[in-house]
């Protein structure tokens, strides 16, 4: 998933990471060069369904602009990370 707008410099990484620590869902979150934000994400569905429904949106302190998601084989992650 990669999300644009302002994104950066707003928390939207500890926001992805508090929700994925809510709704048990693995893998990780970085704020990219061109600006945007990358989230790679393995879960169970419903959960990973509203995990990236609510990253969509971002914290209130974002503007979303475009959302880009891109279905993988899963990588087998076993926690959620912020990398940077």
């Amino acid at each position: 998933m990669r999300i644009e707008g302002i994104v950066q410099g707003v928390g939207f990484r500890y926001y992805t990471y508090r929700l994925a620590k809510r709704y048990g869902v693995r893998g990780f979150v970085k704020n990219m060069p061109d600006g945007s934000v990358l989230v790679v994400a393995e879960g169970e569905d419903p959960k990973l369904s509203e995990f990236l429904s609510e990253v969509a949106r971002g914290p209130s302190s974002a503007v979303v602009t475009n959302v880009e998601i891109e279905e993988a084989e899963p990588e087998g992650f076993k926690d959620f990370e912020i990398r940077y």
